[in-house]
């Protein structure tokens, strides 16, 4: 059961608690001791197929679904607040006429983020905001950048008629930063009839490692995530993680596209906390839509992802403690 501290949460706005439960923080004037600082965006752009998803909903029915657990782990034995501070800003301010201003708020967020001296964990919204974070990441600090994409789909199209920031494109973008080193660009879960060959191959054009599904149930998904944080951290000093809600199989994600012979989530769990284990200066979880999953489940899946890579955090931060004591 879920302890009794829940039962009243700060709110962020409205009826919507905060991620876990954490404080509240006001965007305007942060202070410094957060590891992690938790920002929705409710965006959706572009519509790529079909019609709208309601994504931008998301941010809310994550924090929402967040409300029922805790950060403890039993099979890890570690409790996440024992070793992290968190908190969350709300959601970032979009304007719905203009992409490119949407773009530029959740950049202004995210570099206040990392100028406190914190990383951001943002709550999507639709794919196409990814880079902003990265950018921002990019001009706070010196050292390359290496990016974990988890997807269905390559997403690196440049445009999708006269949207240059289409959510079928942030990896082109984040492509075109300087700091991030191209071969340390890692896709996760790619599969399916919904990409194209040009894709595939601007993907190989960059040196990007690329794990279909097919090598994944080949070697595994320890070995598969073994070899992505080898890529993903050699030559660089950073490295973002982008969680798109289609790397899960459709049949445990009915919040996401239709997208089948997916992940399973003990796959992405599992992943997440290794992941966080070796060390990660941001992530985003995007591409949730309510409106289709009424009781949820891609909402409470998406809070489960953060939880167990955020334990991962927390392990590192106990052992890095624990070198310096020592």
């Amino acid at each position: 059961m879920v302890p009794q501290r829940k039962a009243s949460l700060p709110k962020v706005y409205g009826d919507t608690p905060s991620f876990l439960g954490i404080p509240a923080l006001d965007s305007q004037s942060l202070t410094k001791g957060y590891d992690v600082i938790v920002a929705g965006v409710p965006w959706e752009g572009t519509v790529t197929w079909g019609t709208f998803s309601g994504c931008e909903l998301a941010p809310r029915t994550i924090r929402h679904a967040s409300a029922r657990y805790g950060g403890f782990l039993p099979e890890y034995e570690m409790d996440l607040f024992d070793y992290l501070k968190l908190g969350d800003i709300g959601d970032i301010s979009v304007s719905p006429h203009s992409a490119c201003e949407t773009m530029k708020s959740v950049y202004q967020t995210a570099d206040s983020i990392y100028k406190n001296g914190s990383i951001p964990f943002v709550l999507g919204g639709d794919h196409s905001f990814t880079p902003e974070i990265i950018r921002a990441l990019s001009d706070n600090d010196d050292g390359e950048i290496g990016v974990i994409h988890f997807d269905a789909h390559f997403d690196n199209s440049s445009n999708f008629g006269d949207d240059v920031y289409p959510r079928c494109g942030p990896i082109y973008r984040i492509a075109q930063i300087e700091k991030v080193r191209k071969k340390s660009i890692v896709h996760v879960g790619i599969r399916g009839p919904r990409n194209s060959p040009a894709q595939y191959e601007y993907a190989k054009s960059l040196g990007a490692r690329i794990f279909t599904i097919k090598e994944i149930r080949e070697k595994g998904i320890d070995a598969v995530i073994d070899e992505a944080l080898a890529r993903a951290h050699e030559k660089t000093k950073h490295v973002f993680v982008t969680i798109c809600s289609d790397c899960i199989d459709a049949g445990f994600n009915p919040g996401g596209p239709a997208d089948f012979n997916g992940l399973f989530p003990n796959e992405l769990l599992t992943s997440l906390h290794k992941i966080g284990a070796s060390g990660i200066s941001g992530l985003d979880y995007v591409e949730v839509y309510p409106t289709q999953d009424p009781q949820g489940f891609s909402s409470h899946l998406a809070s489960w992802g953060i939880i167990y890579l955020l334990v991962g955090m927390a392990s590192r931060k106990k052992d890095q403690q624990g070198q310096t004591q020592a």
